[in-house]
């Protein structure tokens, strides 16, 4: 065994060789734009490890999508190697269009032949330069028409696709809508095309971004994954730069581990600072803790610790969405620098307030803002009417977060005393809450800041956004408390808004009146 571990290593070292050698060559702007971040032999090796391998008597079918120098192909075909049944014949299908990781995969590719020559077993390996999108959905119509021969399906997948929006007019989208594939990023069409092309049992392993979480864009993919998966295992990093640092990659990455039609037991959750998982934590959490069965968008949450699965239990106890309030959310409809000969430093005759996340204070919009850059005010012209709105009560959060800023979302009440012209601008880097693009009731108002400056709602939103931005899309997913709620949330606020631990107890408060359980009192 320990002349098998040495030969095994080499394999797997000289594959990491590769992709050192291959990332040189690489344009960077390229991998940017083509999502090309190739996987660390650490990484590679973990996920490797995830595979169970009942016994050596089944032949074993490996699809690596977007393999790049075939970092994971090398390190799956270690972990078969050190099985107790090695198994009698391993097929690989290695995908990857770039050249310069393509003649790099072929030599991986060699190297795996000899390797498993040496250990008796028999070995077919396949570099294929071919778009995996375009190539699965035509094998996958093939086998669903009239006369098509039924797919063999693979029975192991172990994946790093690329990361990039699909266009809604590009090739891609067509295709993939011929076999009922809705998805919006090249990653979880990979993921969502080797799915289906897994043979039932067939075990998933990939490292992908956070983001089929949640939102809207990917809830057809989380049907789909829900459906016909199993979800063994989640790996997260703590750290967002961490798994792929070599590229500056500031994506938050998971590992997903599952089966396919395999019954849904209890999920095991995992997490590590880096990608030498030196420092990983491991708990386990039953299905309901991850997808709660009563959410149709099916949202995924990964809670990686015992205050993470609180806040989840507690935002639970909110069941409404912000149509359900009748309100909605939108970006401020003011884009200045289309609108620069209207913008003035300060107020004068005929122009309205411009409101800009510089305004925020203590939770609330102070302006004119006597110091800064921005522009206090616009003129209501015939150019600019149509993007200002009637002065009312609204609640503001900032779309970016400043460096220093220690909450992902900060919420600001404007109150339309501030004001006295009728009409309000209201600057893009702001989202705006309304009720049919005008303001709120000043109760409702009130309550809805006190919600989202909480740190209830500030520490579910790290968990399930997988980025710094907060936009309106990610406030249109979160959980919402009733309108009786937020009004009785709303009468507390009299005069200054607030402090933390008092928006916070107010909170704690409501939680209290609505759970059935003796949930935690501290956050």
């Amino acid at each position: 065994m320990d002349s098998m571990t040495t030969v095994e290593t080499t394999l797997v070292d000289v594959a990491e060789s590769y992709r050192i050698e291959a990332n040189q060559k690489l344009d960077q702007t390229t991998q940017t734009e083509l999502g090309q971040f190739m996987t660390p032999s650490s990484v590679a090796s973990f996920m490797a490890s995830l595979f169970e391998f009942a016994g050596g008597s089944e032949p074993i079918a490996l699809l690596d999508p977007g393999a790049g120098v075939g970092s994971l192909s090398a390190a799956f075909i270690h972990r078969c190697l050190l099985a107790s049944h090695v198994p009698p014949k391993i097929t690989v299908d290695a995908y990857e269009l770039d050249p310069v990781m393509l003649s790099y995969l072929v030599q991986t590719v060699q190297q795996c032949r000899a390797t498993c020559k040496e250990a008796g077993v028999n070995f077919s390996g396949n570099s294929i330069h071919k778009n995996f999108i375009a190539d699965g959905v035509e094998r996958i119509w093939n086998a669903n028409s009239l006369f098509g021969q039924p797919l063999q399906g693979y029975t192991h997948c172990i994946m790093n696709p690329p990361y990039k929006k699909i266009h809604s007019d590009s090739e891609h989208r067509q295709q993939l809508s011929q076999i009922g594939i809705e998805t919006s990023n090249l990653y979880s069409a990979f993921l969502a095309i080797a799915i289906k092309l897994l043979a039932p049992h067939g075990q998933l392993v990939a490292i992908v971004p956070r983001s089929f979480c949640n939102g809207v864009y990917f809830k057809p993919f989380r049907k789909l994954l829900l459906a016909e998966m199993a979800i063994k295992q989640l790996h997260v990093f703590a750290s967002r730069k961490q798994a792929f640092k070599e590229n500056d990659v500031l994506q938050e990455n998971i590992i997903l581990y599952a089966v396919k039609h395999a019954p849904q037991g209890e999920i095991c959750i995992t997490e590590s600072s880096d990608p030498t998982f030196d420092d990983m934590t491991e708990r386990s959490v039953t299905f309901a803790q991850v997808v709660n069965p009563s959410d149709a968008d099916q949202f995924i949450h990964i809670a990686t610790s015992d205050l993470d699965q609180m806040v989840v239990d507690r935002i639970g106890l909110f069941t409404h969405s912000i149509h359900d309030l009748g309100l909605d959310v939108s970006t401020g409809p003011v884009v200045d620098f289309r609108l620069k000969d209207d913008l003035c430093q300060q107020a004068e005759a005929g122009t309205v307030p411009l409101i800009y996340p510089t305004h925020f204070c203590n939770n609330q919009i102070q302006w004119p803002a006597k110091k800064g850059r921005k522009p206090n005010a616009i003129r209501n012209s015939d150019t600019s009417s149509r993007w200002l709105m009637p002065n009312g009560w609204y609640v503001l959060t900032r779309r970016f977060s400043a460096k220093e800023e220690k909450r992902r979302i900060v919420a600001a009440l404007c109150d339309p005393a501030t004001f006295s012209a009728a009409m309000i601008g209201f600057e893009n880097h702001l989202n705006v809450f309304h009720q049919q693009k005008n303001g709120l009731d000043p109760t409702i108002a009130k309550g809805l800041a006190v919600y989202l400056n909480s740190t209830l709602v500030d520490h579910y939103f790290r968990q399930f956004s997988g980025h710094t931005q907060v936009n309106a899309t990610d406030l249109r997913t979160l959980h919402y408390p009733s309108l009786d709620v937020l009004i009785q949330l709303g009468h507390q606020v009299n005069g200054s808004f607030p402090t933390q631990r008092e928006i916070d107890a107010l909170l704690e408060l409501e939680i209290a009146q609505l759970s059935q359980n003796d949930l935690p009192h501290d956050l």
